[in-house]
């Protein structure tokens, strides 16, 4: 992003973000994990599931298939119980185990440090390879949209869209790189706490002056 030649979008954001920061210094991935295969895996069970509930269904599930080997190679059966309170435990089992053989396959058992890798792995969409590149590489490649960027972005009049991957792309726009995960960590951390989707707290919300959304409700 040229810094001599900011739009008044451009402008807007980097003080959405410069509030963002101030308000969650301390924001990081919010998942539990010990390896990038890990993580890949925690976020995929994340998909239609809370990081709290994910958290509380990891451990057991480390501590039996620490890691792809073990996961590529586990009977489904299994996988599928230790995850089943996730939500979509037979899709989650089955790209779980498709990526780590695959992983074992193509990678050398290495989970792959590149947009392009990691998409071909089953149930990996650009959400999960951002989430995996930023904190198990610290790779900033784009923006991870989840239900929170996505809610938030357009409250923000950051976006006009609803598909994740235009989203991205619009955000891509309007901040530096090296902010783009930083951007999407508090986002989510605002939208957990301030901006619900239900009842927003626009009366206490420390964005509400750059957000047309709280504007329009007052």
């Amino acid at each position: 992003m040229d810094s001599r030649k900011k739009t008044e979008p451009q402008l807007r954001a980097l003080e959405i973000l410069s509030n963002l920061k101030r308000l969650y210094p301390e924001a990081t991935c919010s998942l539990n994990y010990q390896t990038p295969v890990q993580l890949l895996v925690a976020v995929i069970l994340s998909a239609q599931c809370t990081d709290e509930r994910v958290n509380k269904v990891t451990p057991a599930l480390f501590a039996r298939f620490p890691d792809a080997k073990s996961l590529a190679f586990a009977e489904r059966e299994e996988l599928e119980t230790l995850i089943r309170s996730t939500g979509f435990y037979r899709n989650k089992a089955k790209n779980i185990q498709g990526a780590c053989q695959k992983i074992l396959k193509d990678f050398q058992g290495e989970v792959p440090k590149t947009m392009g890798e990691l998409l071909t792995l089953p149930g990996v969409a650009r959400k999960t390879a951002n989430v995996v590149l930023a904190h198990a590489y610290g790779i900033i490649e784009g923006v991870t949209v989840d239900t929170h960027v996505k809610r938030l972005s357009n409250r923000l009049g950051l976006t006009t869209n609803n598909d994740p991957v235009k989203i991205e792309r619009d955000l891509m726009a309007l901040l530096p790189q090296p902010d783009w995960e930083t951007f999407s960590i508090s986002i989510i951390y605002h939208g957990r706490a301030v901006c619900k989707a239900r009842n927003p707290a626009c009366f206490s919300c420390q964005l509400a002056s750059l957000c047309p959304a709280a504007n329009s409700n007052q």
